[in-house]
């Protein structure tokens, strides 16, 4: 029988980089002005994080999925997620991160980065947190 991600018994120390998608510029698309469909997105999982910028930037809500397309059109249109769009705009990262780490991932991320809207549905009590190190904006010749 398969393992589900409540049974991982893997322990995670260092947080790790989950290759968080960027732009070609290096940093990181709108979140409500983005078409998943065109990025290729449909049928695509991983875990997503999304912030508000502005003067005090936040990290706003966390999931995971096995389709981040459908995800996206879900979360962007919910009330407490785009409450924060006024705050600088909301923008997304997301990363290809494998099924039985995803829960975890969100655990951790909502555990350490202190989201502003709880996700819920995303993992367990029995879920192992997973450290990943933020999305940060890399620049070209740095």
């Amino acid at each position: 029988m398969a393992k589900t991600d409540s049974e991982e018994t893997t322990k995670f120390t260092k947080p790790v980089d989950p290759n968080w998608v960027r732009t070609p510029q290096g940093g990181f698309l709108p979140f409500l002005s983005l078409d998943p469909e065109e990025l290729g997105l449909s049928g695509v999982g991983g875990v997503y994080l999304i912030w508000h910028g502005g003067v005090k930037p936040e990290w706003v809500y966390a999931g995971h999925t096995t389709d981040l397309a459908a995800a996206f059109h879900q979360t962007g249109n919910m009330p407490d997620v785009n409450f924060y769009e006024k705050n600088g705009g909301l923008f997304v990262a997301w990363a290809p991160v494998k099924v039985p780490y995803r829960a975890g991932v969100v655990k951790y991320i909502e555990e350490t980065f202190n989201t502003l809207v709880q996700n819920n549905d995303a993992y367990n009590d029995k879920t192992i947190p997973v450290p990943v190190i933020a999305p940060v904006a890399k620049r070209k010749g740095r």
